[in-house]
Parts: structure tokens; C-alpha cells; sequence
């Protein structure tokens, strides 16, 4: 039986100088398109291990998801299409009306299925689900129904302190929303940096 859930995966093809632009200007073009690769590569694995849920990426441009990439095997791609990006999540989201479904970055190597698996259960007896970042947006955002969230993303300042606290402004009172765990994603070389030290020191 398929899932009732899904997990999609925002990703940019993999073309040098097209991914990762702000931290490709502090360390690199080349450094810049290999931690994507491998970060996103990384992330697919680890979700689609999990048949608690069915994952997808769902690739921009549109032209490129139906190439065959060297990675990940099997996963099923799909487009986000046009417009901006809270036009594409509200795309991606409308696919499955009737069931839960979330959406994560590409960038966040700290995710895990036990995160997409909190998600989930806040959906339980939630409308909507956030991870937030520590840059004021969010890693991870969850949807029970979209339809009972006209204008999610509508006038969303993507990319800025803002994301966050403008969607949820965007969010009727009426709805119930809850917030997991906050998780950091690689814009730049300070936060790689940053993360690398955590990491080897964890």
C-alpha cells in the first residue's frame, strides 16, 4: 500500500555556478557545487530509506527533472514549475490534498527521518508544520490540507530574517501550527564553516 504521506525534496539541478551562489562566493564555484551534490545526494539516501512516507525530489529548473542524474538512484523527479518559490511549494503541496505532505531544503545536512517523522506526528493535530532556522526561515514546512491555507506564502520576503514570521502572518488565527526542532541551513561559507566545526567536534 503507498504511503499516505510525502516528503518532497527543493532542489536545484546540480550545475556549476547555478547552485549555492552565496557560499560559492566565499569558497568556491567548484567547493560550492560539491557540497550541494553531496549534501543533497546525502539527504535523498537518508529519506527514502524510510517507507514510513514516500519521498521525491522536485528539481528547478523544470527541464531538468527528467534527466537522469548520477545521484540519487530511484528516486522519482519531479518539476516544481514556475513562479517564485512560495508559488512552487504551494504547487508541490497541491499535489496530495488529502494527505499529509512536507517540504525540505536541499541544504540542511542535519536532517534526519526522525525529523520528517515529528513533522508527521505534529500533522496529527495540526494544520501546518515549520522547522525553523536560526536565520529567521525555515528547513522544513508541512501542510495537513493546503486548502486550508489559502495565501500561505503570499508576500513572503524568501531569502531574508523575515520568511518565517511572514508566513505565519499569512496563517489564519484559527488554525493550529506547530514548530519543531530548528536546524541550520548552508548559506555560506561562515555557517559551513560553522557546521563543520560542530560537527567534528560532536
Amino acid at each position: 500500500m503507498k504511503p499516505r504521506r510525502s516528503v518532497y525534496i527543493f532542489a536545484r539541478a546540480p550545475m556549476i555556478g547555478a547552485v549555492k551562489q552565496r557560499l560559492a562566493a566565499d569558497i568556491g564555484e567548484m567547493e560550492a557545487w560539491r557540497f550541494y551534490r553531496e549534501t543533497t545526494s546525502m539527504i535523498v539516501r537518508r529519506l527514502t530509506a524510510d517507507v514510513r512516507w514516500r519521498t521525491l525530489l522536485a528539481v528547478t529548473p523544470d527541464r531538468r527533472a527528467r534527466t537522469s542524474w548520477r545521484y540519487p538512484p530511484g528516486v522519482k523527479q519531479i518539476p516544481q514549475g514556475t513562479g517564485d518559490l512560495g508559488r512552487r511549494m504551494t504547487r508541490v503541496l497541491s499535489r496530495d490534498p488529502f494527505q499529509s505532505s512536507v517540504i525540505v531544503g536541499s541544504d540542511i545536512p542535519n536532517i534526519e527521518p526522525a525529523h520528517i517523522a515529528q513533522a508527521f506526528a505534529a500533522l496529527m493535530c495540526h494544520d501546518a508544520v515549520f522547522g525553523p532556522s536560526p536565520d529567521g526561515g525555515y528547513w522544513l514546512v508541512g501542510v495537513r490540507d493546503i486548502r486550508l491555507l489559502p495565501g500561505l506564502f503570499g508576500g513572503v520576503r524568501w531569502s531574508s530574517s523575515s520568511a518565517l514570521a511572514d508566513t505565519l502572518a499569512n496563517i489564519d488565527g484559527r488554525r493550529r501550527i506547530s514548530l519543531i526542532d530548528t536546524l541550520v541551513d548552508i548559506d555560506d561559507g561562515a555557517a559551513l564553516a560553522h557546521w563543520r566545526a560542530r560537527a567534528l567536534s560532536d
